[in-house]
């Protein structure tokens, strides 16, 4: 049986025009629309979820995707470029958020499917954060992160490395005798599938595999349906590696 939370649970999707590896990502076109819009668009067939809202940041070069926002109807918060943990802060107090689901733009073949899973592990039992990143058994591009948001200003008052101001649970990650989480895996394992979006390749990727479904926020089954019948679209973006901006963030900790 769920346990029942009194209050709101809200799915922020982070976005800024300034990836290092491709620039303007979340604007750029998945199938007549800007990539951002296709995530939002399936984050809010999320049953569990009832409120979506963009978190960009207070640069000027973040204008686009503020605007995109307004003219879809959805809340934007804007904030700190980098610190993007406080930026969450911002954004679950604007919306008065009890449990915060974290999205990144980046990922244009969210699972509403999935996003409910994760939300219904979290609320099966008394926890801070629940994920299905821990360890990974889902495509990337699938990764869904549910927090209280009191967990969340928690980890925004103690949280001190660059990285884990910049990847917003990773503080609470780092420590599980401070946190109580959960964790979501499926069977099989398809971590090795890559679905996220921060390379060219992977553009062309998802470009080649949205062509393809049945209709725009078609699942997970869909996705795979469609890589089983074009198996060489696997082979677009294969062998780029996971969470590299993780990786560039931990070996700048510490930096001025």
């Amino acid at each position: 049986m769920e346990r029942m939370l009194a209050g709101r649970t809200v799915a922020i999707v982070q976005a800024r025009m300034t990836s290092s590896r491709l620039p303007g990502k979340v604007l750029m076109d998945l199938g007549g629309a800007p990539m951002l819009q296709r995530v939002v668009e399936r984050a809010q067939r999320a049953h569990l979820v009832d409120a979506v809202l963009i978190a960009t940041s207070d640069e000027p070069s973040d204008e686009p995707v503020a605007a995109l926002g307004a003219s879809l109807g959805v809340p934007v918060v804007r904030g700190s470029e980098n610190d993007v943990l406080s930026r969450y802060c911002e954004a679950a107090a604007f919306s008065d958020a009890t449990v915060v689901v974290r999205i990144t733009a980046d990922c244009p073949l969210l699972d509403p499917a999935v996003v409910d899973q994760v939300i219904a592990a979290f609320r099966s039992t008394p926890c801070d954060y629940a994920s299905n990143l821990e360890p990974p058994t889902f495509p990337d591009g699938l990764d869904v992160e549910v927090v209280t948001r009191e967990a969340l200003e928690r980890a925004a008052r103690d949280a001190t490395l660059r990285s884990e101001r910049e990847h917003v649970t990773l503080h609470i990650r780092n420590h599980p005798e401070r946190y109580r989480r959960r964790s979501v895996s499926r069977t099989p394992d398809l971590s090795h599938l890559r679905w996220t979006v921060d390379e060219p390749a992977d553009l062309e990727f998802v470009r080649a595999v949205c062509a393809a479904l049945p209709h725009p926020t078609a699942g997970t089954e869909a996705v795979l349906a469609v890589l089983a019948d074009h198996p060489e679209l696997s082979t677009l973006n294969a062998g780029l590696p996971r969470n590299a901006g993780l990786a560039h963030s931990l070996a700048h900790d510490g930096a001025a």
